[in-house]
């Protein structure tokens, strides 16, 4: 990768229950020291690249006019954004923050194209790098069909935010009350007034990966996710995936891999087709073998490059 590069990155690492994003963080801070590179979480003297994860402050209230500020005291360091989060969840703030930023960047990152379109980056300094899962979620995916007279749907979410699709969830153990072919279990945080039966707490990505493969189908009711790691854990697991056709990257993600809905009734439906097919369906998801070591040796490329 040429010669050793001192980099920032303005998210720490962080190990438990928490996104996609920041596994990604706790991998790319541990492949560029493996490569010899110098890592720092503060802006330090002399940084080569500063790597924005998300341009609002971190815990040392760094953020983005710091890094411009950075720059005109260190004219050569580089900025690369991965733009990940675009406030689509109810933070308009967000959303604007981003599109100021963007033209200010050296390179941008895109985690879909979905992400790109929707806030209408025409620039040629970019890449669309798909988030994948980290490879804990491969390792206990079953290649058995289903198995008993009981569908077992699953999903899991961390965020409480309403676009999570939790009024979906909530119908769906009303309809289960009444109906006993499926069962549903919910991972993760959710609001008070969603009641489902079946819920277990947020936990780590090791137990996460071997609770997902108890399961058959796995169901999304979100909405405007500029890069999905929920439904990427679940292909990994070998699960099918029934996804709402609103879901931003989740249909860039998961297209060849279940199927799509626009309503209750019709996720219904999909959740029948692919039990009814299910030999098929498995096959096609167990063929996703994406590993977040994918996404991070295309930020050394990009890092290196720049």
């Amino acid at each position: 990768m040429g010669r050793p590069l001192r980099v920032y990155l303005n998210r720490t690492p962080k190990y438990g229950p928490w996104g996609g994003g920041i596994k990604t963080v706790n991998k790319l801070a541990e492949a560029l020291q493996a490569a010899g590179h110098e890592v720092v979480f503060r802006l330090v003297p002399d940084i080569d690249v500063i790597f924005c994860i998300d341009p609002r402050p971190n815990e040392f209230g760094e953020w983005y006019q710091n890094f411009l500020y950075y720059r005109e005291a260190f004219k050569d360091v580089k900025i690369i954004q991965r733009v990940g989060d675009l406030g689509t969840h109810s933070k308009p703030e967000l959303t604007e923050l981003v599109r100021l930023t963007l033209p200010h960047s050296d390179f941008l990152i895109f985690p879909s194209e979905w992400a790109k379109d929707w806030i209408n980056y025409d620039g040629d300094n970019c890449d669309v790098v798909h988030n994948c899962p980290v490879d804990i979620f491969h390792e206990h995916k079953r290649s058995t069909g289903l198995d008993g007279d009981v569908i077992k749907l699953v999903t899991h979410h961390w965020s409480m935010n309403p676009k999570k699709g939790f009024d979906v969830y909530g119908e769906l153990q009303n309809y289960i009350d009444k109906n006993d072919k499926y069962k549903f279990t919910y991972m993760g945080r959710k609001p008070e007034d969603c009641q489902i039966s079946n819920h277990l707490p947020p936990m780590s990505a090791e137990e996460v990966a071997r609770e997902l493969p108890n399961h058959h189908i796995y169901i999304t009711a979100s909405k405007e996710e500029a890069g999905a790691n929920h439904v990427l854990e679940a292909m990994a697991a070998g699960l099918p995936v029934v996804f709402h056709k609103d879901g931003g990257s989740i249909l860039n993600y998961c297209k060849d891999y279940g199927l799509e809905f626009t309503t209750f009734e019709e996720m219904m439906e999909k959740i029948d087709e692919i039990s009814n097919d299910y030999e098929f369906y498995k096959q096609k998801v167990l063929s996703y073998d994406k590993s977040n070591d994918q996404v991070v040796e295309s930020y050394l490329k990009i890092i290196s490059n720049l």
